[in-house]
């Protein structure tokens, strides 16, 4: 009677043993995957409290939350033979747990990795004025080729990708000032260009109307004395009348033709 009740604590302590080494919680941002003398357990471990087998069984967390990975500068020369320096963020997260641990040793390591050789290869199909003024295509090609190397191997997929910083070089910089000015300058002589324009049609269209009548031009002659009159300390000189003038004229015209 005594053995038998020996044994059963004997057993009793193993199960608990058992069953208190074999706790495992997994969070509700987690997935578990068990390893059992190292082959995959058939099934995902959810969110909660999961028994194990201690020793024998294994169990690996991983993260489903969406990670930000920082890609570091990377050194390019674009299409059009410009050297750079462009950095982005990548963000992802995994979407199947069991290939992201048995199928690649590091997912993160690899993401990395992958993120930088497609962004050097990237910014070598490209112009530099794409880089510069046309990164949604950029950031949208990127994402493609990096969620195409790693979505379905690895079963991670890629939610955004964003171009940071674009570095250029210092001489590409004064080049691109200097460009930049002689296109303001150019600008601006071509508003002064077209102001010029509009203003000689209209003394045209007032030197017509004038013409047509001669009275109009003395009244202007007047208001323009007025305004210089009242500047100070300015000299004006009159002009002869025109019309006299033209008096004259008309006078030495009859003339001539009268016998």
């Amino acid at each position: 009677m005594n053995g038998a009740v020996g044994f059963l604590v004997v057993v009793g302590l193993v199960v608990f043993f058992v069953v208190i080494f074999g706790l495992r919680i997994v969070q509700e941002y987690e997935r578990g995957v068990v390893f059992r003398l190292g082959r995959v357990q058939a099934g995902i471990k959810g969110p909660g409290l999961n028994v194990i087998i201690p020793v024998i069984d294994r169990m690996v967390k991983v993260n489903m939350q969406v990670v930000t990975l920082s890609v570091p500068a990377q050194d390019g020369i674009t299409r059009d033979n410009v050297t750079l320096r462009v950095d982005a963020v990548v963000y992802f997260k995994v979407i199947d747990p069991l290939k992201a641990i048995v199928n690649v040793q590091n997912y993160l390591f690899a993401t990395s990795q992958v993120a930088q050789t497609s962004l050097r290869s990237v910014i070598g199909q490209s112009d530099l004025d794409d880089v510069l003024s046309n990164r949604q295509a950029i950031n949208a090609q990127l994402k493609t080729i990096i969620d195409l190397l790693t979505e379905q191997p690895w079963g991670i997929a890629i939610e955004l990708v964003e171009i940071k910083d674009v570095q250029l070089p210092e001489t590409m910089k004064r080049s691109m000032s200097r460009q930049a000015e002689a296109e303001r300058e150019r600008r601006a002589r071509i508003i002064s260009a077209e102001g010029e324009l509009q203003a000689s049609q209209k003394l045209s269209e007032a030197a017509a109307a004038m013409a047509q009548n001669p009275a109009s031009l003395q009244l202007r002659l007047l208001q323009t004395v007025v305004e210089v009159a009242a500047e100070k300390n300015s000299t004006l000189v009159m002009p002869f009348p025109v019309e006299l003038l033209r008096f004259f004229d008309n006078l030495a015209r009859s003339a001539e033709k009268s016998p």
